[in-house]
C-alpha cells in the first residue's frame, strides 16, 4: 500500500497557467522526490492595462513517503 502526502504550493508565470504549473512541478522536484499528481485548486490572473500580466495557480501536490 502507498503513502502519500499532500503540500499546497502557489506558482505563477508571466507566459499561461500551464507554465505557472510547470514551474511549480520543477520546483518542488528539487527537494521533493516521488511526485505522483499535481491538482490544480485554482487559478487567477493579474491584470495591468486591461492585459493579463501574471498567471497564477495554487496547487496541491502529492508525493510517495519513504521509508
Amino acid at each position: 500500500m502507498a503513502v502519500l502526502k499532500v503540500i499546497e504550493i502557489m506558482g505563477n508565470s508571466t507566459v499561461s497557467f500551464e507554465d505557472a504549473v510547470q514551474k511549480v512541478v520543477s520546483e518542488v522536484s528539487k527537494s521533493v522526490k516521488g511526485v505522483r499528481s499535481v491538482y490544480v485548486q485554482d487559478m487567477q490572473v493579474s491584470v495591468k492595462d486591461n492585459k493579463i500580466s501574471e498567471y497564477r495557480v495554487n496547487t496541491k501536490v502529492s508525493f510517495d513517503v519513504l521509508d
